[in-house]
């Protein structure tokens, strides 16, 4: 058996076709995510009645549960409550009309938000408190001092945890294929179903996923060089 080098090179282009639908599944669910995270994150840290316990819960069972049975909960789950919501008041949609990305966001979203919460609040928690009581001296309100001082701080932190999560789910998307979404793993799988050349036509995968992961680490690192200078002083 020898590699067919040409079939390499003219699936890596097919394949290539499925990266916006993969980048959609990745950085969507994580801006999303991070909102979540952020309030859970807020919520868990004032142990504000009642959410508190909902949310420890939503991060430990997130946590300690697998991403594809998150997507497979929502993907059976969230339809479900859709068609029982609607037969129930009226509503004159069902499931079916919508979209099944709009489940696999929901899902990844729900998955990113449980781990951000942890990781923006670890980065909260890293911030020296003083910097708290030295905002508030010269005239800041709490709201002020965390949204100007303590978040850019304690989101520098974690920096490094925040890249290998986007790395994380970036690989991770190759689940939506499970639910018929064409990401780069399963345009990769029809590709090769053609001529059966799945070695080629997932080396040729693996090369785009590698490039995507080289350019977020490259970002990454000049973006924790920029935060370094931010932390000394150096940007006005």
């Amino acid at each position: 058996m020898t590699l067919d080098y040409g079939f390499i090179v003219s699936s890596f282009f097919k394949i290539l076709e499925a990266l916006p639908l993969t980048l959609v599944i990745t950085v969507v669910p994580l801006i999303f995510g991070f909102g979540i995270g952020l309030l859970t994150a807020f919520i868990r840290l004032y142990q504000v009645p009642v959410l508190y316990p909902l949310s420890s819960f939503y991060v430990s069972f997130i946590r300690g549960t697998p991403m594809l049975l998150h997507l497979f909960l929502i993907y059976y789950g969230v339809p479900m409550i859709i068609d029982k919501l609607s037969q129930h008041y009226g509503w004159g949609i069902t499931s079916a009309s919508v979209p099944i990305l709009v489940f696999v966001i929901l899902a990844f979203s729900l998955t990113a938000g449980a781990y951000m919460s942890e990781m923006i609040r670890s980065g909260i928690l890293a911030v020296d408190p003083g910097q708290m009581e030295a905002a508030q001296a010269v005239g800041m309100s709490a709201p002020q001092a965390m949204y100007r001082i303590i978040l850019p701080q304690a989101i520098g932190a974690v920096l490094p945890n925040l890249c290998s999560m986007f790395i994380g789910f970036l690989h991770g998307s190759t689940l939506a294929f499970t639910v018929s979404q064409m990401d780069i793993l399963g345009k990769a799988d029809v590709v090769a179903s053609v001529s059966l050349k799945f070695l080629e036509a997932f080396i040729a995968a693996a090369v785009i996923y590698w490039a995507l992961t080289v350019i977020v680490e490259r970002l990454t690192a000049l973006l924790e060089r920029r935060v370094a200078l931010y932390s000394k002083g150096g940007v006005s």
